[in-house]
């Protein structure tokens, strides 16, 4: 009697034990869930899941970016991503690599959600954009939203050129925000250019002509040199490059290279630079040595429709025009010289201000006094000297013509 007595006592504390236990819970398929390593196997992790199952995680599925499994050992606790309910062995089957995709996901989604900037690495190129894979997840970040510095300037669109540029890139950890999301289909879309938008509008508010700036270049084409600083992106145009005539703006950057420039204009968001300007302006000097009526040698530097540039010093250049290139009419000035050749001139006129020397071939041909052509070209009306050097000098118009930007298209 007594024997069942405490059998029947045993049985309802057993009873009341299991009532009072919590009940198991089979973890639900797309579940994260926390659990011990127990063994590890070659591409196998067994763990332990509370007490209660057992875990198995082999395959592709024990490898996540991070490698973990690389450094797990027997009692470390990971966090794993339920696949399959339990298996005829009676295991769960789990996954490291979607526990770390699932992270992730939800580390980007709030990153979109609160606008906050992230950290990505560059894993491909093409003529569109760059590529991000992080835990099989994509990213892209087209062309257009490149920030100044990465943003591919490229005369004419050249896409082979454009993809070149964006190779380059490759490898690189860029600060974006995600502007776009895709969940069902694993894909984000990524911008540079609005990570840095906040710094861009401050820095722009502050800037003010006569500003000097340190930059980067970020591109060159035949009409300047764009430069990169704060955010921002502005051009130094082709005849801001040097105080001298410029005819190839590569010659005188690369990209990436650092320099100094000088704010000149701004214009809502476009910004002009200077180089030059940073630079001693060879003209002062030129308006104490050269004066008119002073015969001058130099080599013909440049040949246009209306008449010839003479380089008289490194950044110092004059014209003769065609009406002072001989006494005859002259139409074609290649008849009469050719680049390189040295000549002598006069100066008739000089504008230090406006960068101006006038030149005269012709006034070293004139007759001398008595002579049957002197007393012909007596005969004739003529301007005053002075007014005629005056509108040679200001019929020359600048050999380059303003051009607009040529942006790199996205495909």
């Amino acid at each position: 009697m007594t024997h069942v007595i405490a059998e029947n006592g045993e049985i309802a504390l057993m009873q009341e034990l299991l009532q009072d236990a919590p009940q198991f819970q089979a973890p639900a398929l797309g579940s994260l869930v926390d659990c011990k390593v127990v063994d590890i196997f070659g591409n196998k992790i067994l763990v332990d899941m509370d007490g209660v199952a057992v875990g198995l995680i082999s395959g592709k599925e024990a490898h996540d970016s991070l490698d973990t499994i690389a450094t797990l050992k027997p009692g470390d606790t990971i966090s794993a991503y339920v696949i399959e309910g339990e298996n005829d062995d009676g295991y769960y089957v789990l996954s490291l690599r979607k526990a770390s995709q699932e992270r992730t996901w939800r580390r980007f989604m709030l990153a979109y959600e609160s606008g906050e900037m992230i950290k990505v690495q560059i894993h491909e190129a093409n003529k569109g954009g760059l590529l991000v894979l992080v835990d099989g997840i994509k990213g892209f970040i087209p062309v257009s939203q490149l920030a100044p510095l990465h943003y591919p300037r490229v005369d004419g669109a050249n896409a082979a050129e454009i993809l070149t540029r964006l190779q380059q890139l490759v490898g690189e950890e860029l600060d974006v925000k995600i502007i776009n999301v895709d969940q069902d289909g694993g894909k984000l879309i990524l911008s540079e250019k609005s990570a840095l938008e906040e710094q861009r509008i401050e820095r722009l508010r502050d800037l003010q002509p006569g500003d000097v700036v340190h930059g980067e270049v970020s591109g060159i084409v035949k009409f300047g040199i764009f430069v990169a600083f704060d955010g921002l992106e502005g051009l130094v145009h082709i005849s801001e490059i040097e105080w001298g005539h410029v005819k190839d703006p590569m010659q005188y950057a690369k990209l990436g290279q650092k320099v100094d420039v000088q704010i000149i204009g701004i214009d809502g968001e476009k910004i002009s630079l200077s180089m030059k300007r940073l630079l001693p302006d060879p003209w002062v000097e030129a308006a104490e040595k050269y004066s008119v009526g002073t015969v001058v040698t130099g080599t013909v530097d440049r040949i246009t429709q209306f008449g010839v540039f003479i380089k008289l010093e490194d950044d110092i250049s004059g014209l003769v025009h065609l009406s002072e290139m001989a006494l005859e009419a002259v139409k074609d000035p290649h008849k009469y010289v050719k680049v390189g050749q040295e000549i002598e001139a006069k100066i008739i006129a000089i504008d230090p201000q406006d960068h101006r020397i006038g030149l005269s071939m012709k006034a070293l041909l004139e007759p001398e006094a008595g002579s049957d052509a002197a007393s012909e070209a007596e005969e004739k009306p003529k301007k005053s000297s002075k007014k005629a050097a005056n509108e040679d000098v200001e019929s020359a118009p600048e050999a380059e013509e303003e051009a607009e930007e040529t942006p790199a298209e996205a495909a």
